[in-house]
């Protein structure tokens, strides 16, 4: 499959990543803010090697989590996209639908919008049944943004994420989907 390397919202370009977006990718990842519900923030090896993988899953599925940059600025504010969930789970094999923000762009509604912009892509281009997304019990702010774009909570399929120690207060995990058909709903609905 052709890599789908760009895609564009009312204020948001969604893509390809490129080197000099390194430091400011590092700087969020080493955010204790933006970073406070995962496991450890990361270091700028880390970083760059997250990006690496990123860059490894669009080369062999075509599609993955793309840089987003605001179109107004030009700037780097985080990545949002799409990619095959990494682990085993009573809901896998799925695609997961993600987002990472820095801190001076939350609350503007980036997120929603840059997720709806990849779940159309996953929907529409990638032809894609359902789309997951999960997070551990008190991130809120993401469960937010996965009820804004028409995703719904599957209380049977919460669960212990499996790359987060056991004891960890973030092991415990919220499981959202959403149907091709439901968001055809939420089109037209």
């Amino acid at each position: 499959m052709e890599p789908i390397l760009e895609l564009e919202s009312a204020r948001l370009v969604l893509r390809q990543w490129r080197d000099s977006d390194l430091p400011d990718f590092a700087r969020m990842c080493a955010d204790p803010q933006v970073m406070r519900y995962f496991p450890a923030q990361l270091s700028h090896l880390e970083s760059a090697a997250l990006i690496g993988r990123i860059r490894g899953h669009f080369a062999e599925y075509g599609f993955g989590f793309w840089a987003l940059q605001r179109k107004d600025t030009g700037e780097f504010i985080g990545l949002t996209g799409l990619a095959n969930v990494s682990f085993e789970a009573g809901f896998t094999p799925a695609v997961e639908i993600g987002w990472r923000l820095a801190r001076e762009h939350w609350g503007l509604g980036y997120a929603s919008e840059a997720a709806w912009t990849a779940l159309r892509c996953g929907f529409d281009r990638l032809q894609l049944d359902e789309v997951v997304a999960f997070t551990t019990e008190a991130n809120l702010p993401s469960q937010k943004v996965m009820q804004a774009i028409g995703m719904h909570y599957d209380p049977q399929a919460d669960f212990e994420h499996p790359k987060v120690a056991a004891g960890d207060p973030l092991r415990p995990h919220v499981l959202y989907r959403i149907t091709r058909a439901q968001w055809l709903d939420t089109l037209h609905g």
